[in-house]
């Protein structure tokens, strides 16, 4: 089986030695990803556009895998508040549609400050 990784160039991938996601066989492993602007590099304060972000760099990372959100099968959310989830909600919804993947919400701190949500992904792209 060839593995394909694929970068989004941001910097914890260099730091922690890790790359955006895996395409293994049909499988799309997608990294836990958080919401710093692509352009700015800068962290929105609101959990919904850090979501918005998280997703955008999530769907970028599916389209060079050949995959798309309507692959998903399985996501995790890791929240370090769990109240800052349900705002979420309506992205979360236009993201994935009619093809919601199976999901658990994480309470947990993230490595960095101002962090709010960090999102990992996998997809079965058959």
């Amino acid at each position: 089986m060839t593995l394909q990784r694929i970068s989004s160039g941001g910097p914890w991938e260099e730091k922690a030695a890790y790359c955006r996601a895996v395409v293994a066989g049909g499988w799309v492993h997608v990294a836990g990803t958080t919401g710093a602007d692509p352009e700015t590099g800068e962290m929105p304060e609101s959990v919904v556009d850090q979501c918005r972000n998280t997703l955008a760099k999530i769907e970028a990372a599916l389209a060079e895998a050949g995959s798309s959100f309507a692959d998903a099968v399985r996501v995790h959310y890791i929240l370090p508040d769990a109240a800052d989830f349900e705002p979420c909600f309506p992205v979360l919804r236009e993201a994935f549609g009619d093809s919601p993947p199976a999901a658990t919400m994480i309470a947990a701190g993230l490595i960095a400050p101002g962090m709010k949500i960090e999102i990992e992904l996998t997809c079965f792209k058959g």
